[in-house]
């Protein structure tokens, strides 16, 4: 309960500061947010609303900054993330619960499939060395050595263009409205299909050839040989013994790729342009969209750190000398 407790304050103090950071940040950046969005609609604001502009985006200057910083907490509880200068007037709380759907989806279920199927292979590779899944691990690393941007750009040539499977880029096909129906499910599943292979591909190799070097470690080891000599079957001795200390390693990596699936693949959705975060922070940064920035990283942020308190907690469940140390 200890060990909870202060892994609960760790995170807590460090949201708290990567909260403040994000207040601070838009505020020390060169640049006039407010006048360049003036300039962005290129007169469609008054200019004599600048004063109102910089209230509404909490940038007015005659408030301290700390009477700012204590209203920016209060919107932040109340769900309040601000406008977006680039889909302005849209909350930007608005535009992320739009985009985030699509980048969970994507990204989310991708990451699982390469974890679940990387590890299982590795887990087979590391226990039965020398069989024909050695020879996985060359391709696999291969492809994962290639840039994404250049096996998303192949991808496209060869089965979006050369031989017309699948669509290029987009989420959905344009002549259909968002609901959950089965024709828009459909189209979402058959767009989905390209980036996410991609994804699956570049990712896979990592988590076999950690898994597997930790199954060929954790293979010689003396409990290993003990349940081997009491004669338990191979399969119990691999999955029990080897495989659930083996994967520990695994389980820190995979904690923190699902952090990193709010953050959405950035190159996946420029490639694809596919509608999910990633994307729309690629627009916001384009625009100096400060609000959305900030409201994206964080969601961003926030999420790498739950992610590692999820970690944590199944170290605790999985590693019996991390009890202990508890």
């Amino acid at each position: 309960m200890k060990y909870v407790l202060q892994r609960l304050t760790f995170y807590a103090v460090t949201a708290w500061a990567a909260i403040t950071i994000n207040f601070l940040i838009p505020r020390l950046m060169p640049g006039d947010p407010v006048q360049a969005l003036i300039a962005r609609f290129q007169g469609q604001l008054d200019t004599s609303a600048v004063n109102s502009l910089k209230a509404l985006f909490g940038l007015d200057k005659e408030r301290s900054l700390w009477q700012q910083y204590t209203d920016y907490w209060s919107q932040l509880l109340q769900g309040d993330l601000g406008l977006s200068f680039t889909f302005f007037p849209t909350p930007v709380s608005e535009v992320i619960s739009q985009s985030l759907p699509w980048t969970l989806a994507l990204v989310g279920t991708t990451t699982l499939i390469s974890f679940l199927l990387g590890t299982g292979i590795g887990v087979y590779s590391g226990w039965r060395r020398g069989s024909w899944l050695d020879g996985l691990l060359p391709v696999t690393t291969f492809i994962s050595s290639i840039p994404y941007f250049w096996l998303g750009l192949i991808a496209i040539a060869l089965f979006a263009v050369k031989w017309p499977l699948f669509p290029a880029s987009g989420g959905y096909d344009g002549s259909l409205v968002p609901a959950f129906d089965v024709p828009f499910l459909s189209s979402a599943l058959y767009h989905s299909v390209l980036p996410g292979v991609t994804i699956v591909l570049s990712a896979v190799a990592g988590w076999i050839l950690g898994m597997r070097n930790m199954m060929v470690t954790v293979s010689s080891e003396d409990y290993v040989m003990v349940a081997q000599a009491k004669g338990l079957s191979e399969r119990r001795v691999m999955f029990s013994y080897a495989a659930r200390n083996a994967i520990l390693p695994n389980i820190s990596g995979f904690a923190l790729s699902l952090g990193f699936i709010v953050g959405g693949t950035l190159l996946v959705e420029m490639v694809f342009s596919y509608p999910g975060i990633g994307y729309q922070l690629f627009q916001a940064v384009g625009a100096k969209d400060y609000p959305l920035m900030q409201g994206v990283f964080l969601i961003i942020t926030l999420s790498v750190l739950a992610a590692n308190l999820l970690a944590d907690m199944v170290y605790l469940l999985l590693d019996p000398r991390t009890r202990k140390e508890a």
